[in-house]
């Protein structure tokens, strides 16, 4: 498998198309570090013997030991794995673990490629099935850029005043194509070795240069990266805690007149599947937060247990009380994703898929829940998250002594350790970082519209109207047949039970 060292001299190599305030940086730029910081942490569990089987995994289409991070789930239990090592590795990172979005784009496309060959008898999927024994072969880092910036929201892509408002083929030629436009709010792509390009929603026949998917290199001529990257002040102080250390960066991706071979194309002109592509990664992304977001509530729940220590409140019942919706709040949204793998389907391309509902059921949960999270940190460590000295008045100055005494509120606490509860408080709860979490708790993996609309197209209402019918009078009888037949879908007992590989 890739090392780290190998990510990381390949990575520096790359053509300077990263841009930060107005200028040109190279991928070795500070400010870029931190969400560099945060990959590493997936080589080096790729790389620990002891996360063998779960931070790794038998490729399907080379036979060699690859990361999970690019493997195509195959059962029940590859997508257990999947949502554990995403929750365990998001709290070594305190947060967002990034590498999912390479993931479900490889399991949308495996998916999608696969219905639009039987649709029409095209070739994208073996096309993709190449790409994929590159990325396996290569270790390759991924990057989903789906969004696209959308332009006037009441108008269709093909009716947009500015047509770069979608992804869009400017040009068909015997050995690929031209495309143009603009994709945003992309996370990890300027660390990012490829940058898989997906639709963004339903389109229509007049749409059809809308219709589609590739991957480039994450330099490649004509694609410009505008990025916005997030850290922690502390990222460079000597003995900055390891949450200070990890950072993110999301970016405007431009693509001005990029030329993508053929060999790279995974769909183009076929809108029929416009939604069914973008619905694939959405739902498989879906499934991913419920292994980052409940990470998120284990770790908001630890700094505010730590709160109330320092406080010395922990025994309050009210305290108590709100630990516990915490745990809720994790542990639902947890059992979602089990609940989306268990009765998963196996589809056509041989991709172990979530059940949509629980997918987006549990996404739904943590959007919900992400906010009145933080207002408990709040309540419980009070307002010294906004209001406490800088670090340089503990440190040096007339006023020093003093303050170590100020910051001590439990006497079984030393004052090293309650600046330390505190300042991880402020981190956690009030910065930059904490900012962009609350918005992605919201918005990540598609606005909490998109899982009311899911919900709406996937529940079967019906089936609660013929309880209500029944219970009214109105049916003589109950059809509950559906519920009653429903079984996990595995192919055989064993195919749950199989660790061979995983």
């Amino acid at each position: 498998m890739r090392t780290k060292s190998a990510y990381h001299e390949s990575l520096f190599s790359m053509r300077s198309n990263v841009y930060i305030g107005g200028e040109a940086v190279s991928r070795d730029d500070p400010r870029l570090r931190p969400g560099i910081n945060v990959l590493d942490i997936t080589f080096d569990l790729a790389a620990d013997p002891e996360w063998k089987g779960l931070a790794t995994a038998r490729s399907t289409v080379t036979g060699e030991e690859i990361s999970r991070w690019a493997h195509l789930p195959q059962t029940p239990r590859d997508l257990m794995q999947k949502q554990k090592l995403i929750r365990l590795a998001s709290r070594r990172a305190g947060g967002c673990i990034q590498r999912c979005m390479g993931h479900d784009a490889l399991s949308a496309l495996a998916v999608g490629t696969k219905e639009i060959d039987m649709a029409g008898g095209t070739i994208y999927h073996q096309r993709f099935l190449e790409y994929l024994k590159i990325y396996h072969d290569q270790g390759l880092v991924g990057c989903c850029a789906q969004t696209d910036s959308k332009g006037d929201r009441m108008k269709r892509p093909g009716q947009q005043q500015d047509p770069d408002s979608y992804v869009h083929v400017v040009e068909k030629r015997e050995d690929g194509i031209v495309v143009s436009g603009f994709k945003m709010s992309i996370t990890q792509a300027p660390y990012a070795d490829e940058i898989i390009v997906l639709p963004t929603r339903a389109l229509t026949e007049e749409d059809s240069d809308y219709a589609v998917a590739f991957a480039v290199p994450a330099d490649a001529e004509g694609l410009s990266l505008i990025t916005r990257p997030v850290w922690l002040r502390e990222k460079d102080k000597p003995g900055a805690p390891p949450f200070c250390r990890y950072g993110v960066s999301d970016c405007v991706v431009i693509l001005d007149q990029v030329f993508v071979p053929w060999h790279r194309v995974f769909m183009c002109g076929e809108w029929q599947f416009g939604r069914r592509l973008a619905l694939l990664f959405a739902d498989s992304h879906r499934h991913s937060y419920s292994g980052c977001k409940p990470a998120i509530s284990d770790i908001l729940c630890g700094a505010s247990a730590l709160a109330a220590e320092a406080n010395n409140i922990e025994k309050a019942s009210h305290v108590r009380e709100k630990l516990t919706e915490f745990a809720g709040a994790a542990e639902l949204a947890y059992s979602a994703g089990v609940a989306a793998a268990v009765y998963g389907k196996k589809t056509d391309s041989g991709v172990f898929f979530p059940n949509e509902i629980y997918a987006n059921v549990g996404r739904r949960l943590t959007g919900e829940t992400i906010y009145h999270e933080y207002n408990l940190l709040t309540e419980i460590a009070g307002g010294i998250a906004v209001t406490m000295p800088f670090d340089g008045d503990f440190e040096k100055g007339d006023n020093k002594d003093v303050l170590e005494r100020f910051i001590v509120r439990n006497p079984a606490l030393s004052a090293e350790t309650s600046l330390k509860i505190w300042q991880f408080v402020e981190n956690i709860g009030a910065s930059a970082m904490a900012s962009w979490y609350k918005i992605a708790g919201v918005h990540g993996g598609g606005s909490p519209i998109m899982e009311t609309i899911a919900l709406g197209i996937g529940y079967d209402f019906e089936d609660k109207k013929r309880v209500a019918r029944y219970l009214a009078g109105i049916d003589p009888t109950l059809d509950d047949s559906r519920m009653r037949n429903l079984e996990p879908d595995f192919i055989n007992d064993r195919e749950m039970d199989n660790t061979e590989g995983n």
